[in-house]
């Protein structure tokens, strides 16, 4: 008797298992086919305010708030990601005993937030939010409580945006708004979900524009963030920023917190910017950055006396690429761009975002200012094309040692001794210069700056200890002869009023700067 039963539970069983394979591969059918029958996505996008002036003039804030949030609040979906981690079974980390979990990869949640796009299922929201996510691992919940899996359509960590796709048609998609017109003071409303709170609204105004905030760990980053005052904290990553046409003009992305929490201050990336990102994954499944073929700076103060410009704007050309766009549209080093297809560029970063804005093989107007007079020059982009890889380390890139005693007083190149494979040079401009031999080339040396004087104009410029010089006034220099005729020329050169660093940080980033020269 109780073989027959252990039988015939058995045969239960493998019945029932039978019934949730069939089941299974019956829903990922119909998934890929829900797929398959788009045809043809449209991202909505306005200029044009549903709310006019005059209206908003005689309308309660509490009033104007309530009608955004409705019309915004079920464009916003919650985000929760499945992650697989690697972590000991030690005290520190407590598993449940449960049986099946001895045998399933562990895992942790991530939430965020996410912006329904198109009516056919496209959502964007940031890369941070969906890095790393196991497959069939990312879980969308709409305002009105419904679930879906989503697939990965594309990311880009260089902006840190990303879009997915849930099997659903005829959803409420979101109006992105044109960034270009925010203004500083205007109202905004955040909309996401903060520590799983869902659909959480805020309310608060543009702080600023343009922010660069290093925030995005990228070497080929942009960052041309909205700072907003409007509360945002984690879980709101991949949100939305609206104005009060309930338009999406930034896409939530980080804060500025020594807590971890909100502290008032909130970027996001703005709509001009994630619309291109998300239209070109959606069409290519990946982003076409246009490539101008040029290193660039800002123009500080000191630099616009040094260039006599009638005020301080600009970026500066510090080189450019052999027969790229730039070169080719006879763009010189030292050129001041002024404004891209008639808006203007104050900042690095901001040339690079409207740079970003379009596309490869398009043309850009730029306004050039060179030899006291500006005019138009007109440059066709090329694409960027980014290595799937990153960059690999030098085997001589770790941090420079200190220099020992018998290093010590040494000032000229030719008391270094070379057979051991390091320079110490000791400089007029505020700090010193280590060399480091190149492994696969012991004549060439990588450089690193050392013991920067907190009273130099280096320092006062931004120039720290142990980043890495790769060019000096736009030249590469990894030999100890290169060297030696670089600074003895220096002081005997009248005319010479500055030195121009490109440095590489810890972080991998580029920056230039320059250093006056007290003459």
């Amino acid at each position: 008797m109780n073989t027959n039963r252990r039988l015939t539970y058995l045969l239960i069983l493998l019945i029932g298992l039978s019934i949730g394979f069939v089941w299974d591969s019956y829903l990922d059918l119909s998934t890929r086919h829900s797929f398959a029958e788009v045809e043809y996505t449209n991202i909505s996008k306005s200029d044009s305010v549903f709310i006019d002036d005059e209206f908003l003039e005689n309308i309660s804030e509490r009033f104007l708030f309530k009608k955004v949030a409705n019309r915004v609040i079920s464009s916003v979906v919650y985000i929760e990601t499945l992650i697989p981690v690697d972590l000991p079974d030690d005290e520190n980390h407590d598993f449940s005993d449960d049986f099946w979990n001895r045998f399933l990869p562990r895992s942790a949640r991530s939430v965020g937030s996410g912006v329904i796009i198109s009516q056919d299922g496209y959502i964007l929201t940031n890369h941070h939010v969906i890095e790393g996510a196991s497959e069939q691992g990312i879980e969308v919940v709409l305002n009105d409580k419904r679930q879906f899996q989503a697939r990965i359509i594309g990311s880009d960590p260089t902006t840190d945006l990303a879009v997915i796709k849930i099997p659903a048609n005829y959803l409420p998609a979101a109006i992105m708004g044109n960034s270009d017109q925010v203004q500083v003071g205007e109202w905004v409303m955040a909309v996401g979900n903060p520590f799983r709170l869902r659909a959480t609204v805020t309310a608060g105004i543009i702080s600023a524009l343009g922010r660069d905030v290093q925030i995005i760990d990228d070497r080929m980053r942009i960052e041309s963030f909205i700072q907003t005052d409007a509360a945002i904290n984690k879980g709101n990553s991949g949100g939305a920023l609206v104005n009060t046409s309930a338009q999406i003009i930034g896409i939530n992305t980080a804060i500025a917190s020594q807590s971890g929490s909100y502290q008032g201050y909130g970027f996001a990336v703005p709509s001009n910017l994630a619309t291109k990102v998300a239209s070109d994954i959606i069409q290519y499944g990946r982003v076409r950055r246009a490539l101008m073929g040029v290193q660039i700076q800002s123009v500080d103060y000191q630099r616009a006396l040094e260039l006599e410009l009638p005020s301080v704007v600009g970026v500066e050309i510090i080189s450019l690429t052999p027969n790229g766009p730039a070169d080719l549209a006879g763009l010189r080093k030292g050129d001041i761009v002024l404004g891209v297809n008639g808006f203007p560029v104050n900042a690095s970063n901001a040339l690079q975002e409207r740079i970003a804005l379009l596309r490869p093989n398009t043309e850009a107007q730029l306004t050039i200012w060179r030899d006291n007079s500006s005019f138009i020059s007109s440059v066709i982009l090329e694409e960027l094309m980014i290595p799937e890889v990153s960059i690999a380390q030098s085997a001589a890139q770790s941090s420079p040692n200190e220099p020992t005693q018998e290093d010590e007083g040494r000032s000229k190149l030719d008391q270094n001794d070379l057979s051991r494979g390091r320079l110490w040079i000791s400089t007029d401009l505020g700090f010193d210069i280590v060399g480091l031999a190149k492994p696969e080339n012991p004549s060439l040396f990588d450089l690193y700056v050392q013991e920067v004087d907190s009273a130099s104009n280096a320092f006062k410029r931004g120039l720290r200890d142990e980043v890495q010089i790769i060019r000096i006034d736009g030249n590469l220099v990894h030999s100890s002869q290169v060297l030696q005729s670089y600074f003895n020329g220096l002081a005997d050169n009248e005319n010479k009023i500055s030195v121009q660093l490109e440095v590489r940080r810890e972080d991998k980033s580029l920056h230039h700067i320059y250093i006056p020269l007290d003459k």
